[in-house]
């Protein structure tokens, strides 16, 4: 694994045309079933938004290409889920990862919308609730709001940390116009993340009721 990372880094270092390519590969990898729970995409993610704080990468095209890769990787996740129907859980490979697997179908049957929203942002469940959203008929569109909406935020959110190390504290007062714009980013993810599911605990508490 840190071979992969190593290699890649040192691919978009040295080839920064196909930054976006290879961050849109990664964040499809990421967030397609089976290869998702294998593939080390948000180590290299985060690395790459070191090299985009320390301008070696441009920003705008690593963004883009993280947000499609991701919306991609989780919508042919669901339409495996709903192709292959819920039996597949018994078959191989799903089989071997029965552990994730229950975990993604606890998680998508309590929070449900909510669980595509902000699944992606949890390693244990990630790559496996778009196949359960899909296998437990979750409506197409229903889907595709939480799972665009929720590639837009983690793209910035994965590319932070990296981000912010390259940048240091010392240089947060000469931030230009796209480092602010990075941050902005990252209060509005939060923001959404916080209302989202403080939304959807209250409706569930008045359900209750």
């Amino acid at each position: 694994m840190q071979a992969f990372i190593d290699q890649s880094v040192c691919f978009i270092e040295n080839h920064q045309a196909w930054a976006g390519i290879v961050v849109g590969l990664l964040a499809f990898g990421e967030s397609l079933v089976l290869v998702g729970i294998l593939l080390p995409g948000t180590t290299v993610l985060i690395i790459v938004g070191g090299l985009v704080g320390a301008g070696i990468v441009q920003p705008l095209p690593v963004l883009l290409a993280a947000m499609i890769g991701a919306a991609l990787g989780d919508t042919i996740s669901y339409f495996l889920g709903r192709w292959l129907g819920r039996g597949v859980v018994h078959k191989w490979p799903l089989n071997r990862y029965g552990r994730e697997v229950a975990r993604a179908r606890l998680f998508f049957h309590r929070y449900g919308f909510a669980a595509v929203f902000v699944g992606r942002f949890f390693g244990p469940v990630r790559a496996t609730v778009p196949l359960v959203a899909g296998m437990m008929g979750m409506h197409r569109r229903r889907f595709q709001v939480a799972n665009i909406l929720s590639a837009i935020i983690w793209a910035p959110v994965v590319l932070s940390p990296g981000w912010l190390v390259a940048k240091g504290a010392s240089s947060i007062p000469e931030l230009d116009v796209t480092s602010l714009f990075g941050l902005a980013a990252i209060g509005v993810a939060a923001l959404i993340i916080v209302t989202v599911i403080a939304l959807k605990l209250r409706s569930r508490r008045a359900a209750r009721v």
